[in-house]
């Protein structure tokens, strides 16, 4: 297993020791319970054969992975946002919602494709590279 799994693996124990803290603060925890269930099937029903499809449909060879990558990145982050975005409007406690939500959606998609687009030209120069070495 490579160090960086293990990195991965130990922060997200530690967000999930973070999340479950705050639990007991929670005044239904079945609320809690559905809303984890239904992000489940969202992600499993939903965004991940999407996601698999579209790669399938749109994308041949060398970049396939890093667009279904950013797909499902973008899938993900739009599930977590939907609750804010479908419910736009005046709140009675300004400091609930404070953030232009939609506004800072459509930034993270956009900071996603920009990764993505530099993967893919960095593959794509890794690419031309290799090909233009003359054999040893």
């Amino acid at each position: 297993m490579s160090v960086t799994r293990v990195l991965a693996g130990m922060a997200g124990l530690a967000l999930m020791g973070v999340g479950a803290s705050s639990l007991p603060d929670v005044p239904d925890l079945r609320d809690v319970v559905v809303w984890l269930g239904g992000a489940l099937i969202l992600h499993d029903a939903v965004i991940a054969p999407l996601v698999l499809l579209a790669g399938l449909v749109l994308v041949r060879g060398w970049a396939r992975g890093p667009v279904r990558g950013a797909l499902l990145v973008a899938g993900t982050l739009t599930a977590v946002a939907l609750p804010v975005l479908l419910r736009p409007g005046p709140k009675a406690n300004s400091s609930v919602l404070p953030l232009d939500y939609p506004r800072n959606w459509l930034f993270m998609l956009l900071t996603v494709a920009t990764a993505t687009a530099l993967v893919l030209a960095a593959r794509g120069f890794r690419r031309q590279r290799r090909r233009r070495r003359p054999p040893s």
